[in-house]
């Protein structure tokens, strides 16, 4: 997809949008998070740093940074993150520098991150750029399932998500929209319209004020 054609769209007439997925593991953010920038190769994505080893076929730089527990210390006493947090033992964080400069160039930047980073951002210095949408499972059940089909996790890491999935479900209310996924295709199909919407509103069109003032101007001219 392209949004080259649409002035509202183009880059630098607007600041770019900082769009937060979350939701408990395997809900399917990550899942959506890669259908929506295959559907939109302008967004760009937060390539969040991690303590975590890297799972099989995960790159670094690509998927995460993946850096040790002490070189993250550094980076936090910098002020080099724009939201940390640890999960499981591990620090997990996104660079502040790569998002601010998308942002102010009006690129738009898409987070898989989870609920405390969506309230670092939110109360952050680009919190008027944020768009937050938290992704809610069809079932606990239906959770369960998914994290067990991924075959990546021993059953105690299983157990000790599925714990903690109802602490970061009981944070849906804080999200600017909630969806179900209870069908992958749907809950796609939904983000495109939120995304496309969030980039329509009044407020991102900086080029709308010049637009009506010509048209204002068209009006003089008519009456003369």
């Amino acid at each position: 997809m392209s949004n080259e054609t649409d002035p509202a769209m183009t880059k630098g007439t607007r600041r770019g949008l900082l769009i937060i997925l979350s939701s408990p593991s395997g809900a399917g953010k990550s899942t959506l998070a890669r259908r929506l920038m295959e559907w939109d190769d302008s967004l760009s994505f937060s390539v969040s740093a991690t303590t975590r080893p890297a799972r099989p076929g995960e790159r670094d730089g690509v998927d995460y940074h993946f850096v040790d527990h002490e070189t993250f210390r550094q980076m936090i006493a910098r002020g080099e993150m724009l939201e940390h947090a640890e999960v499981f033992g591990n620090f997990y964080g996104s660079p502040k520098g790569p998002v601010e400069a998308a942002i102010n160039d009006g690129r738009d930047v898409l987070f898989d991150i989870d609920w405390q980073g969506g309230q670092q951002i939110a109360g952050s210095s680009l919190r008027d750029a944020v768009v937050s949408i938290f992704i809610l499972p069809p079932s606990i059940a239906e959770l369960e399932r998914r994290l067990n089909a991924r075959g990546q996790d021993p059953a105690q890491v299983i157990r000790a998500r599925m714990e903690k999935s109802r602490a970061e479900i009981s944070h849906w209310a804080e999200y600017d929209y909630v969806l179900i996924n209870d069908d992958l295709n749907e809950t796609e199909t939904r983000l495109r319209a939120i995304l496309t919407a969030e980039r329509l509103k009044r407020i991102r069109q900086p080029g709308l004020v010049e637009h009506v003032r010509r048209l204002n101007a068209e009006y003089e001219e008519l009456m003369k």
